[in-house]
């Protein structure tokens, strides 16, 4: 995670009226009862591709079937498989949590990732960033929701959205958007407005046909815009 450049006062502007206003419609989003490090990173691994629902599904089957993330290290893989079935690819991440479990414990000699919490932001997300599976979103949702450490976790919603709101460069991709949008809001900020952000993309800014009438960012937005002049051009 490398450190948030110095941003363009203006943009940063659109960012901050942005979160007000997104503040102002659906208040202070509260993120569900924040895990154990170790916890969160599983979780997140299964949350890959899926709804939150499915995520939750898969993560309580995994917990009540094994007493420990011991256990679930060293279970027979097809059991883990079944165990988070819910959250789909279940193979892919029945694999992907094993694999990072043994790493964890051959790196640290057991499963506790709360050694993190005491070091600098960037090296504790470098340290997550290294298991194959974790990328800048898993990394910066277990710093930012489990360790409270400043990191704005950038998933397929923010992405979107920020690009339609101007909040970054068309051909930026999600992992560079990750510092580009930090650098955009002030620290005490991300958990609102990753949240809000994530809502609006799922309710009202989607993927196929963005519901612009009844956008609570009306008049901010540059989209509606660039969308007539393509139809425009086209005609």
């Amino acid at each position: 995670m490398s450190a948030p450049s110095a941003p363009d006062p203006e943009l940063r502007r659109r960012a901050l009226e942005i979160h007000r206003r997104l503040l102002e419609v659906y208040g202070e989003p509260r993120w569900r009862t924040p895990l154990p490090p170790l916890d969160e990173l599983v979780s997140t691994i299964l949350s890959q591709n899926t709804n939150d629902r499915n995520r939750d599904a898969a993560f309580a089957r995994l917990r009540r079937r094994f007493a420990s993330w011991e256990a679930v290290r060293d279970a027979d893989p097809q059991e883990v498989i079944e165990a988070i079935r819910p959250a789909g690819l279940a193979n892919q991440k029945g694999a992907r949590i094993q694999a990072v479990l043994r790493q964890i414990t051959q790196e640290r000699g057991g499963l506790d990732l709360s050694f993190l919490s005491a070091l600098p932001p960037e090296e504790a997300h470098a340290w997550l960033m290294r298991f194959k599976g974790v990328g800048p979103k898993t990394a910066a949702i277990v710093l930012l929701f489990s360790l409270g450490m400043p990191a704005f976790p950038v998933d397929t919603h923010i992405h979107r959205v920020s690009g339609r709101l101007g909040l970054r460069p068309q051909g930026m991709n999600a992992e560079q958007a990750h510092p580009h949008l930090a650098a955009l809001f002030p620290p005490e900020a991300y958990g609102a407005a990753h949240l809000n952000l994530i809502r609006l993309g799922r309710e009202v800014c989607h993927a196929r046909k963005p519901v612009c009438p009844r956008c609570p960012l009306r008049g901010l937005c540059p989209y509606p815009a660039r969308q007539s002049s393509r139809e425009t051009s086209a005609a």
